[in-house]
């Protein structure tokens, strides 16, 4: 199961898994946020290639924009993807806090 919601002014919440399945869904919700600045991955699960694709798409808007998306509270295992994949240079990103 995958959700996703604007918490606040720019601030997306993802939780659950994040793949294939859900990538368009959650595309279509990236592109309709006024301004996302920061995505709280504090209750996502599981992220997927599909799921990293929706990210750096929005990414790549933001950045023509002159902005950016920061990725807060990922889990050590998203992080480990974050880091073999090279989105830890992409993107703003702060590990969960224990």
């Amino acid at each position: 199961m995958f959700n996703i919601k604007e918490e606040e002014k720019g601030v997306v919440l993802m939780s659950g898994r994040l793949d294939a399945a859900q990538a368009e869904r959650a595309q279509a919700f990236m592109d309709q946020v006024k301004d996302p600045h920061t995505v709280d991955f504090a209750e996502l699960d599981y992220i997927s290639s599909a799921g990293l694709a929706v990210l750096l798409r929005t990414q790549k808007q933001l950045m023509t924009q002159g902005s950016g998306l920061r990725i807060v509270n990922i889990s050590p295992q998203i992080m480990d993807i974050f880091r073999y994949s090279g989105f830890d240079q992409i993107f703003q990103v702060s590990p969960a806090e224990a």
